[in-house]
């Protein structure tokens, strides 16, 4: 009687466990009596014999155990454990036929101790399967997505981060240079990727990834939130600038002042977040050429040429904006590259123009700007004569050089390159004490030394001679 007894308050115990299982851990009673049945089945086969084909029923509504001894009906048995003797089978039933699978009860009396013990190991292993999966597949949701954790701890350098239901891992590669990670600070990440393994679920955060970036605009700017204003690209180099490109799907939001807000409120809390790292908001644009133009702010761009395989550029800033296009170390200009996919070659006004005297002064070899000579020469004509340019538009031909012995036009003569300097003497007219051949085809020449002079011969074939 007492074993009876003790047997139902087992079997209650264990129903009632099940039940609070469901309700706390989410975790299904059927699974749990699916897990069960098969512990219960080991545990008969390890006590019992192991050369045995048995069934367990397991009741999760009132926790009886039934065993059911399974045997092949044969006029001839072999082994007891997995056959039975045809004529024993028709004593259970006569339409057994030679083959068939014959199905009888054999629980033991005192399997009920055995079958708590195994189903409170199962049931524990269980839940702890289960809940890895639980978190495997809530995670797994949140990838790209960004979650706040508490720093735990450092070792190796990597950092671990509490969220909650599971620990992150922030590895050295994530973190962000110079980014101090202090125990018990809470700290915003980026869920890069979810692994599963054998000790649980991995979840992988990242303190560096652009996608950081991307999220923290989302939370912060309703209008890209809801679409209207799009992340078209990012380009970060982690703790010390971002570029992001946006664009709006709306023609009275201007995407720029969306994203920076009334006084800056909205971008700075991004550069709160992220600890001081600089952002730029630049305006995407289909057209190339106006998507590089905007792309190495804030150096201001006078000119972009597109090389014809569509592959490069070659941007043209003022001399005194040449360095802040460039940027520290070429960050500005290699970030602007990421950003647009182009490579972009970047050139001062001053460059440009020796370039284009070089190649003026040796018209058989290709121009390196990717343009012509003659569309050199048209895109640096000066307007207003020759005071600002190669080319000037006062000469008395028209043909744009200038008419005052070279004064203020392209080529001055007593300057160290003999090219562009403002101040004329006798050295540097044309035909003064130069070596100069003039003919009736000469339409221009320039001589740096009194000794040695060019001519631009158009009555051959429009190359310079010396």
């Amino acid at each position: 009687m007492r074993g009876d007894a003790r047997n139902v308050d087992a079997k209650a115990e264990m129903v009632n466990a099940l039940g609070q299982i469901e309700r706390e851990k989410g975790i299904k009673k059927e699974v749990l009596g699916e897990a069960i049945e098969a512990a219960l089945q080991s545990a008969y086969k390890k006590s019992f014999g192991p050369n045995q084909n048995v069934r367990v029923d397991f009741d999760t509504s009132t926790g009886d155990v039934r065993v059911f001894s399974i045997k092949r009906a044969t006029a001839e048995p072999e082994d007891e454990g997995l056959d039975m003797d045809l004529a024993k089978a028709r004593e259970i039933d006569v339409s057994y036929e030679e083959g068939d699978m014959v199905e009888t009860e054999v629980t033991p009396s005192q399997f009920g101790r055995i079958a708590a013990q195994a189903a409170k190991q199962v049931v524990m292993q269980r839940i702890r399967d289960a809940e890895r999966n639980m978190i495997y597949d809530e995670f797994l949701a949140r990838e790209s997505e960004i979650i706040t954790g508490i720093i735990q701890r450092v070792e190796r350098r990597c950092v671990y981060i509490d969220i909650g239901k599971a620990e992150a891992v922030l590895p050295y590669s994530e973190q962000v240079p110079g980014e101090a990670y202090i125990y018990n600070n809470r700290i915003k990440v980026y869920v890069a990727e979810v692994r599963k393994t054998v000790r649980g679920p991995q979840i992988i955060v990242s303190r560096s990834h652009p996608g950081l970036v991307r999220r923290l605009f989302e939370m912060e700017v309703p209008e890209i939130y809801d679409g209207t204003v799009e992340i078209r690209g990012i380009a970060r180099e982690a703790g010390f600038r971002t570029k992001v490109a946006v664009s709006s799907t709306d023609e009275d939001v201007e995407p720029v002042g969306a994203c920076i807000g009334a006084k800056g409120n909205r971008v700075q809390s991004v550069v709160d977040e992220l600890r001081g790292e600089k952002i730029d908001i630049i305006e995407w644009s289909d057209d190339p050429v106006e998507y590089i133009m905007n792309s190495l702010n804030p150096a201001k761009v006078l000119d972009v040429e597109i090389s014809e395989d569509g592959r490069t550029a070659l941007a043209i800033v003022p001399d005194y904006q040449l360095s802040l296009a460039i940027g520290k170390e070429g960050q500005n200009a290699r970030m602007a590259a990421r950003l647009t996919g182009f490579k972009i070659d970047i050139r001062s006004e001053t460059q440009m123009r020796l370039s284009m005297a070089e190649q003026f002064l040796n018209l058989d070899a290709p121009y390196e700007g990717g343009i012509s000579h003659v569309e050199s020469m048209e895109a640096y004509r000066a307007e207003d004569g020759g005071e600002e340019g190669y080319y000037g538009d006062d000469g008395p031909s028209g043909d744009g050089y200038a008419d005052d012995g070279l004064s203020d036009g392209a080529y001055g003569g007593d300057g160290p390159d003999g090219v562009g300097e403002p101040e004329a003497d006798a050295d540097g007219e044309v035909g003064a004490d130069s070596d100069v051949e003039a003919g009736p085809d000469s339409v221009g020449a320039f001589d740096g030394d009194g000794e040695s002079g060019y001519i631009l011969d158009a009555g051959t074939d429009g190359a310079l001679a010396a």
